[in-house]
């Protein structure tokens, strides 16, 4: 098993700047996703930690090794992209062996490492098919299975699941999980799909504008946001946000609703701030709570999507009631106080 670290990498396209002093530590057999809407760097740092671009500055180390200068051949590493990129007249096996082939192994050790990834991979019955007479998901297993039998220092995975319908996700999400957890290897994990992050990581590193927002386990960041762009980012439905001000012990919106605020919040009468809660934080009333007017019912079977208009704010309640109000009608609904979430001015978490 082997660490990376990265301190205060950067990197640039000319006077453009799009990785900005960046710094992870990834221990020993950790699985860390890299996450974040398009464009905020997660891909071009993985491309980086591979060697396939430049380090404009700062450090880059696997294990023991500064690798900022090693060609990405001489770094053992592996790389699964979001293309299969299989050799469409070779076999699976053929496949899996052939960059075993170019390192001039001997036959008899490849044969090995290949039935041992098939074997990981329940590929054994497959390993005389060609990528044709395959699905998209068995290819995707290739993939890593010519990932698998360089026996690298470090996986890395550049948005592998996006080629895949939301069945398939599903199950390769478990199924790379399962594989770091037999391999014990040190995994780094590009998605901008924040439920693959959830499910999957040991760590999501959470991305914006090429800087770190955020690192930490899965849980962590969704309890304890540090600012509002990872709040909203990590969950589905996203957190609500609604703005106003601080009036005695309560929160009063901007439009006049008020809202409990949580019992241990430090925070000054008048003070401005954001107020968030998450849609599954909110609880139907009894005629109580605070009135809010049904724009949107969402129906998902187990539970029910409500898009909601609270003033002049729109809300999103995920509820495990069957909801009969309609379009147009008023229901009344809770906030857990203790599960608010409270922002500044500077859009920090304040508790």
């Amino acid at each position: 098993m082997t660490s990376v670290s990265i301190n205060g990498v950067r990197k640039s396209y000319g006077p453009v700047d799009v990785i900005h002093g960046v710094d992870i530590d990834i221990e020993d057999g950790e699985f860390v996703v890299l996450v974040g809407p398009s464009g905020c760097g997660k891909s071009t740092l993985l491309r980086m930690i591979a060697g396939l671009e430049e380090i404009s500055g700062g450090q880059i180390r696997i294990g023991q090794r500064v690798v900022n200068d090693v060609s990405a051949k001489d770094r053992d590493i592996a790389m699964v992209f979001q293309s299969y990129a299989l050799y469409p007249h070779m076999t699976v096996a053929d496949n899996m062996a052939f960059s075993l082939k170019l390192k001039g192994l001997d036959k008899t050790e490849r044969d090995a490492r290949i039935a041992k990834a098939a074997e990981i991979l329940g590929l054994t019955p497959m390993l005389k098919r060609f990528p044709k007479q395959l699905s998209g998901g068995q290819r995707q297993r290739v993939a890593m299975g010519r990932a698998i039998v360089r026996n690298p220092q470090v996986f890395l995975f550049d948005e592998p699941l996006s080629n895949l319908d939301a069945k398939l996700r599903v199950e390769m999400r478990s199924e790379i999980k399962s594989l770091q957890h037999r391999l014990k290897t040190t995994m780094i994990y590009v998605t901008h799909d924040q439920i693959e992050a959830m499910t999957m990581a040991d760590k999501i590193v959470v991305m914006r504008d090429g800087k770190v927002e955020q690192a930490d386990t899965p849980l962590n960041l969704y309890d304890k946001p540090a600012n509002k762009f990872v709040a909203a980012f990590i969950g589905s439905p996203s957190m609500n946000f609604i703005e106003g001000s601080v009036r005695g012990s309560a929160f009063v919106s901007n439009d006049g609703v008020t809202l409990p605020l949580p019992s241990a919040t430090v925070v000054s009468d008048g003070q401005k701030l954001t107020y968030g809660i998450r849609p599954e934080h909110l609880a139907l009333g009894n005629g109580d709570g605070i009135p809010a007017v049904v724009q949107l019912v969402e129906p998902t079977g187990a539970e029910t999507m409500v898009q909601l208009r609270i003033g002049s704010s729109v809300v999103v309640g995920v509820f495990r009631d069957r909801i009969t109000a309609k379009e147009g009608e008023t229901i009344h609904i809770v906030p857990d106080s203790s599960r608010v979430h409270l922002f500044g001015a500077d859009d920090l978490r304040l508790a």
